[in-house]
């Protein structure tokens, strides 16, 4: 038992040494790290701090040491110096990259709302630029050298191309809805057809935004058809208007009947007081039948079929910037942009100066030359073809193999739902698509393509012309890493 005793100790003893040698070699890989002090006297530190701030550096520095007091703490060494210093670099790199970036968007999906929707033509960014350089007569009459209105901008543009008396510009579609809902429906009642009861993305509802305005809603008809009597026998002594609203993203087919706008607006006129509203959501000026797609409303047509009031997005079809639209009868625009909201509601000098280009593009007859929505929906399936082929050939000398498929484009934005434009897709052979993926969409620049047949793909349609080289670089880059 003696000997078992002294065996037992002789192992406890070594056990505990071996535990205090542990402890005295962490507690030498902790001396070997710098204070922050000091790493702030390096020079490459010191070009750090000059370039990202004294106060990002230190924190960036106290980060990195504190990694590596928990990789000492793991068993592992003291990083050098050097290795310390390239952490701090990397995170303040990380830190400082915009959560807002630029990405190519190869989906297929024209207007994607999730990617921002319509991209500017050259001629709005020019003019962006300008006015985002130095002043302008925002505000300022030149002629009069006294205050000017803002509004006045992209009146004139608006009234010649759809026709109206009068236009106002907001900050988007809803709020143009919204406003004119407060300003003329008020505790009243507005009737709207149960089968234009919609939801559109992020949860907006039409009957939700009718309560918040405080209008009250009148639904008439049913989920699929509607009828002129509907809207006629409704009307009351607390009628403030008649309303159609755009289906936005679903259609209904079949046993299907709406009354035609001209007849609401015959409806209306018989009644005073009682006006008619035209939420067209997207609202193009362009006739989308003549590009292979179903009829769109046109605002034009809105306006000559009759309705008060006719609110459209201008980051939709029409190719522009984020805002809401409103044309219309004069006497009811300078309500509105009397009232309280208008202010509000707003839009700036530089949604003013892309809006602007952007209908110029229309006034001189080339929006499909210069507006990218319109390139892209105007392209060819020849022209899609041909871009895919040319991806694929560059590809192809650097090695990377990729096939093309027939597909389809959709228009997007709520616009057109169930609508596509044929076009040709770039597959891709990669042994890991999903993590192709995520590759692709965490670079710079970000490429956001899709997952179909479990085959990641690439549609030339939406990829504007001047993003094909880093397009392609990436491309390779990647799929040198994981081809199948």
């Amino acid at each position: 038992m003696n000997n078992n005793m002294s065996t037992s100790v002789a192992s406890s003893n070594r056990t505990a040494h071996q535990s205090l040698s542990v402890r005295v070699d962490r507690q030498a890989e902790f001396r070997k790290l710098p204070a922050v002090d000091a790493l702030l006297r390096t020079s490459t530190v010191a070009l750090l701090a000059a370039h990202y701030g004294q106060q990002q550096i230190t924190d960036a520095l106290r980060d990195v040491l504190s990694q590596a007091r928990q990789e000492i703490n793991d068993g592992g060494p003291a990083p050098e110096i050097d290795i310390l210093v390239a952490r701090a670099s990397d995170l303040l790199e990380l830190a400082a990259q915009p959560s807002l970036r630029h990405v190519i968007n190869a989906t297929g999906v024209i207007i994607h709302t999730n990617l921002g929707r319509a991209p500017l033509s050259n001629a709005a960014l020019r003019a962006v630029e300008m006015m985002a350089s130095g002043y302008s007569n925002l505000e300022y009459d030149l002629v009069a050298g006294e205050r000017g209105s803002r509004h006045d901008h992209a009146r004139r543009l608006l009234c010649a191309l759809t026709g109206a008396e009068d236009a106002l510009v907001v900050n988007n579609n809803a709020a143009a809805i919204y406003f004119i809902l407060t300003v003329f429906c008020q505790q009243r009642e507005v009737i709207v057809s149960r089968g234009e009861l919609v939801e559109i993305g992020g949860g907006f509802r039409i009957p939700d935004v009718l309560r918040q305005s405080g209008a009250q809603l009148k639904e008439v008809g049913t989920t699929n058809r509607t009828h002129p009597r509907d809207f006629a026998e409704a009307i009351g002594a607390e009628t403030a208007a008649l309303m159609r609203i755009h289906s936005s993203n679903f259609k209904q087919i079949g046993f299907v009947t709406m009354p035609t706008l001209a007849e609401l607006a015959g409806i209306a006129r018989e009644h005073a007081n009682v006006l008619l509203l035209d939420d067209l959501g997207s609202g193009t000026l362009l006739n989308t039948a003549d590009y292979g797609l179903a009829s769109e409303p046109m605002v034009q047509e809105s306006v000559v079929a009759g309705a008060d009031l006719v609110t459209f997005s201008g980051d939709k079809l029409l190719g522009g910037p984020q805002a809401g639209i409103i044309v219309g009868r004069a006497e009811l625009i300078v309500r509105l942009r009397r009232h309280p909201l208008a202010r509000a509601l707003r839009v700036d000098k530089l949604t003013l100066a892309a809006l602007n280009a952007t209908l110029q593009s229309y006034q001189r007859g080339r929006a499909t030359e210069e507006l990218p929505v319109w390139q892209m929906i105007s392209a060819s399936p020849a022209q899609v073809r041909e871009r895919a082929s040319h991806w694929q050939a560059k590809l192809a000398e650097q090695g990377c193999a990729s096939a093309l498929i027939d597909g389809e484009s959709a228009v997007g934005g709520g616009s057109l739902p169930g609508e596509t434009l044929p076009t040709t897709l770039l597959s891709l052979a990669h042994s890991a698509p999903d993590q192709l993926a995520v590759q692709l969409r965490q670079g710079a620049p970000a490429i956001v393509g899709r997952i179909q047949r479990d085959t990641f793909v690439l549609d030339p349609r939406t990829v504007l012309p001047d993003q094909e080289i880093p397009l392609l670089t990436r491309l390779v880059d990647a799929l040198g890493k994981g081809a199948s």
